[in-house]
């Protein structure tokens, strides 16, 4: 086996524009169930509609790329008032249905082929980064940057860059967040909602807020997954919200890096069983055929997360007195 190839891509799967991309997405469902405990399983969703929503501002309607960027934030704050208003009084399962549902809803209608002209079908949109102005706003002259398995060219090193720093404005505003009277609020709701409405407390207002911004940093994350790749409804898949869910619960739900961290530990373990699995099979150590083995990752993300709902399911940073399954 090719053990410098299998390290050099694992190692380069610690910091690509994939991981700040789910780690921003990790971040809103910490802010959903870490926080405010809403079982939100429509994660993918609040990717697409944010993905979507710049890349057609930008191509149908014009928009510079910061614009459509915003659009997509609006998009997204508009898909969890959507959700929120009709599921947030009732009780948390109904919420998780709805997501799950609404999500594939909103795939399946960039999928169909009603709206190709606009959404362009199966095949995705894409050249919105250059139409945009994104691409022409890259300060990195043309060239490779970094070194080993960290280098890039500089349309990565800027996405990664920009990436960096919106995911550095997200946390930062969720630990002020949690650090406010607002943040334990939305603890003390998680906890115990009937007491905190006892307070005088509107819970409705207070959930609904929580649903709001978490789901622009799912937006988030759809905006620089679509500025490093092409928009395609086959990405928005549910089992993307799957990979999220696995990120938040490896790092802790209810904390701040967690999340971040989780889906760096995650993207780099992808990294590594995508290579080797396939390595395996070459050799003969696995009964299986080469893209069998790749495949076999999605197993093993299967058995790894109920692992770790019944063996650690605060995470690896969580505390287990704050926040587990099994309260």
């Amino acid at each position: 086996m090719d053990w410098g190839t299998i390290i050099n891509n694992t190692l380069a799967g610690l910091l690509t524009p994939t991981t700040i991309a789910f780690a921003l997405a990790a971040l809103g469902l910490a802010m959903h169930f870490g926080f405010a405990g809403l079982l939100n399983f429509g994660i993918a969703g609040f990717m697409a509609i944010g993905a979507y929503g710049y890349a057609i501002s930008v191509l149908t309607f014009g928009f510079p790329w910061w614009g459509g960027m915003i659009v997509g934030i609006i998009g997204s704050i508009l898909f969890a008032i959507l959700l929120g208003v009709p599921t947030l009084r009732l009780r948390g399962d109904y919420l998780a249905i709805v997501t799950i549902a609404a999500a594939e809803i909103v795939r399946l209608l960039f999928l169909t082929t009603a709206f190709t002209d606009v959404t362009g079908s199966a095949d995705g949109l894409f050249g919105y980064n250059n139409a945009g102005g994104f691409t022409s706003a890259n300060p990195f002259p043309p060239g490779s940057y970094g070194w080993g398995p960290w280098t890039y060219n500089s349309e990565t090193l800027w996405v990664l860059t920009f990436g960096l720093g919106v995911l550095a404005v997200c946390v930062w505003f969720l630990w002020a967040l949690m650090r406010s009277p607002w943040g334990r609020v939305i603890k003390g709701i998680r906890e115990d909602e009937e007491a905190i409405r006892a307070l005088g407390k509107n819970v409705f207002a207070y959930k609904l807020q929580a649903l709001i911004i978490g789901g622009i940093f799912g937006g988030m994350g759809g905006i620089i997954y679509a500025a490093f790749a092409n928009v395609s409804p086959g990405v928005y898949v549910t089992s993307i919200t799957f990979f999220i869910w696995t990120s938040l619960l490896l790092g802790g739900a209810a904390t701040i890096w967690g999340p971040v961290i989780g889906a760096v530990i995650f993207w780099t373990l992808q990294a590594f069983l995508s290579n080797i699995l396939p390595e395996l099979a070459l050799a003969g150590i696995l009964p299986v055929s080469g893209t069998q083995a790749a495949t076999l990752r999605f197993v093993l993300v299967g058995i790894g997360l109920m692992l770790l709902v019944i063996y650690r399911p605060q995470g690896i940073f969580g505390d287990k007195r704050e926040l587990t399954f099994v309260k």
